[in-house]
């Protein structure tokens, strides 16, 4: 796919994202006017890059959409449920439309027109448009007196025309009265007041061939500024003229404004494109800055002072009665708005992600040989070699970090993808259920955020269907009829939290473990504690539906949900309270790629821990082999030998270290024999047949070519969790 393809569909799904979260907020009960002309925008926007690109049939469609939002925008429609529903099946067409030019294909798709039309014919029926051919009449005329404000200026809901004739129009074979009945072909004169304010004092000082009249006319028409302006072609350098639009048409102006291409545009030149303002009137005002500009000059320059500014264009214009002030604010609210948009965007670059990826394997290597390099400069003990490695190796940490820094992304717009699929989904199951979205300002790594939807979305619809009761079932239990579910992310310990919670009925652990046993995952009589209950909906095939749905029923999704969360190193728990609700807790790395690292050792082989998870190092004493805990300062804590755990052969030395690690807000000791200090870690994955280990994340290449394993301390933590609370369940038994 060309460049500039690519750039327009990223461009357009950027819009498309933003006109179906507008379209969401409007259904929540958001009325702010903002609102609305964003979506307008984000529409028109789509529409005008169509055409650029030429793609006719996405330029069409969006059309049709822009129509209705239009009418929308101008309240001659009201929000309903069923607008959205409407508007939104319009977003995904287009999303579809889309990802077919994504995918390289620029010509019409049949079946997708097809479809379109379908889609289309949905959306015309809330407009509620004559057809083309008729026009709509003109009302009646007003034949009360024109009201004015303070400046004179008509108050009524017309054009209002002020003209004032020079003296030598009858002079040169023009009749004022012949360009009032041509003014007539446009529309009808509401009211006139005829100004003879220009007559002589005294009869004797009239001349018989000049004209001493002006005309404030109020004027009903359809027709814009610049075919009234052309009724007056013939005397426009012969008379005064001022044209004021009605009321009811500076809401068109102003639209008309927001929606100008985002182009780099003078004041005066965004006023004309808008219809505001018309090309004479414009050169009218900008004479009149350049003269009021020379005789500021000349008075500065014979009084010794220094040269003021030119008066602003918008000032000259609204003393000029050309335009209205209204007008005038928002044509420099676009400027401004235009010209802030390209400096955003003149300090952005668009990059591939595969360029990214490489950038970023190359640090990788460049840390890996600066560990070597220190290294070597440690063993020849030379102190200026270790100096220069020292600033070398503080350099490539910047760059590390820089360079991870650009991998990272907000986690915001992930999330705002289930304002639709909550609306959809609630309706689908009869159930009234907003979301709730916290934390989308938290950041971490796009490869992570790109592989992290499909589970939040299982999540998300399992709490819609399995944890959110119906609203009759709520209501008997003393509860609103809404159900909340929240979506909420934050750091923690090196590692991102990512929270799915929901304020249904909870789980129910006696019967999930009768399904447990029911399926052989569990056999009748086996102790489980509290959190290993919960966590049996992890396990495959399990499913606790009465009956098969669209959502939920046939044991696929849970064990899913988990697989793939391992996959990015992280792990899932559940924790619930009966009748309040459930809260799954998701947490994952921060980066795929690189970490600090703290390196331990056991016998020949080195291991490393995550420097963000470890709290404090202390040595082990006086603990016999068949102990797995310790009293670290009046708090117990549990803790697992790697020598046992990955049965390495060997004495034990006479001194052993406890590194003390804290996960999941657990924390938990890990012994080992030696302390080996700081270490930069670039994260090598495991080939397949390793993917099952357990308490092993990844690899990574030392210093001196050694391979060390890089420990998962939420699995660590979770054994030695496990172990404490079983010891902790069998002793209530007892």
């Amino acid at each position: 796919m060309d460049e500039i393809y690519s750039v327009y569909a990223q461009e357009a799904r950027e819009q498309l994202t933003e006109l179906e979260s507008g379209l969401l907020r409007m259904e929540a009960g958001d009325h702010d006017p903002e609102t609305i002309n964003t979506i307008f925008r984000s529409a028109h926007t789509i529409k005008g890059a169509s055409g650029v690109v030429e793609l006719p049939h996405i330029e069409k469609f969006t059309h049709v959409l822009e129509n209705l939002l239009d009418k929308l925008r101008n309240n001659e429609i009201g929000v309903s449920s069923d607008l959205i529903t409407a508007l939104l099946k319009g977003c995904d067409h287009l999303n579809a439309l889309i990802i077919r030019v994504e995918d390289g294909h620029l010509e019409a798709d049949p079946a997708l027109q097809a479809a379109g039309e379908i889609v289309a014919d949905g959306l015309r029926p809330f407009t509620g448009e004559a057809p083309s051919a008729e026009k709509p009449e003109l009302p009646e005329a007003q034949t009360a007196d024109v009201e004015r404000g303070d400046s004179g200026t008509a108050m009524t809901d017309c054009w209002h025309i002020s003209v004032r004739f020079g003296q030598n129009v009858l002079r040169n074979g023009m009749d004022p009265i012949a360009f009032l009945r041509y003014l007539l072909s446009l529309g009808e004169i509401v009211h006139m007041t005829t100004l003879p304010d220009a007559l002589p004092e005294e009869a004797d000082e009239m001349d018989p061939e000049a004209c001493y009249l002006g005309f404030e006319i109020n004027f009903r028409s359809h027709a814009d500024k610049a075919a009234i302006e052309r009724v007056f072609d013939f005397v426009r350098d012969d008379c005064d003229l001022h044209i004021l639009p009605p009321n009811s048409k500076l809401s068109d102006f102003l639209s008309l404004i927001e929606t100008l291409p985002e182009e780099s545009l003078r004041l005066g030149e965004i006023l004309v494109r808008s219809g505001a303002l018309t090309q004479e009137e414009l050169d009218q005002g900008l004479r009149r800055q350049k003269a009021s500009e020379t005789i500021a000059t000349r008075v500065a320059e014979e009084e010794g002072l220094p040269v003021p500014p030119p008066q602003p264009l918008g000032e000259i214009l609204i003393k000029q009665h050309v335009v209205q002030p209204e007008i005038v604010e928002a044509a420099a609210a676009k400027q401004k708005q235009v010209a802030d948009k390209k400096a955003t965007e003149a300090r952005l670059i668009r990059v591939q992600a595969d360029k990214l990826d490489h950038l970023i394997d190359l640090v990788g290597e460049l840390v890996i040989a600066g560990a070597s390099a220190n290294l070597l400069a440690l063993k020849s003990r030379q102190s200026t070699l270790v100096e220069a490695t020292s600033i070398v190796s503080g350099l490539v940490e910047n760059i590390r970090d820089s360079a991870l820094q650009l991998r990272m992304v907000q986690i915001g717009e992930t999330f705002n993808r289930f304002h639709r699929v909550v609306r959809d989904t609630s309706k689908e199951i009869n159930k009234d259920i907003d979301l709730i979205i916290t934390g989308a300002e938290t950041e971490l790594d796009k490869t992570v955020v790109e592989k992290i939807g499909d589970p939040l979305m299982h999540l998300v619809r399992n709490a819609m269907d399995h944890g959110i009761e119906p609203p009759d079932v709520r209501a008997a239990k003393g509860k609103p009829a809404k159900g909340h579910v929240e979506l909420n992310a934050f750091h923690d310990s090196g590692s991102i939290i990512i929270e799915v919670i929901d304020d249904g009925g909870g789980l129910n652990k006696d019967r999930i473990l009768n399904k447990a046993i029911e399926k052989g995952i569990v056999q009748p009589g086996q102790n489980l504690t509290d959190h290993e209950i919960n966590n049996l909906i992890f396990e495959a095939g399990f499913s606790t539906a009465e009956k098969v749905t669209n959502l939920s029923g046939r044991g696929v999704g849970m064990d899913v949900v988990k697989k793939n969360i391992q996959a990015l190193r992280g792990t899932v728990e559940v924790t619930t309270e009966e009748g309040k609700g459930s809260r799954f807790i998701i947490r994952l790395p921060l980066t795929l790629a690189i970490i600090d690292g703290f390196l331990v050792g056991v016998d020949k082989s080195s291991y490393v821990i995550p420097l963000d998870m470890v709290v404090e190092c202390l040595e082990l004493q006086d603990i016999s082999e068949d102990r797995n805990y310790l009293n670290l300062r009046g708090e117990v804590l549990p803790f697992v030998r790697l020598r046992e755990l990955f049965e390495i052969e060997g004495e034990r030395p006479l001194r052993e270290n406890v590194v003390v690690v804290k996960s999941a807000g657990r924390k938990a000791g890990i012994v080992v024999d030696v302390l080996q200090g700081e270490f930069q870690t670039v994260i090598k994955p495991l080939a397949s047949i390793f993917r099952n280990l357990r308490g092993i994340g990844g690899s990574t290449i030392l210093g001196t070519g050694d391979v060390a394993l890089i420990l998962d301390v939420q699995a660590l933590t979770q054994l030695t969790i496990a172990g404490e609370e079983r010891l902790t369940s069998n002793n209530v038994r007892a």
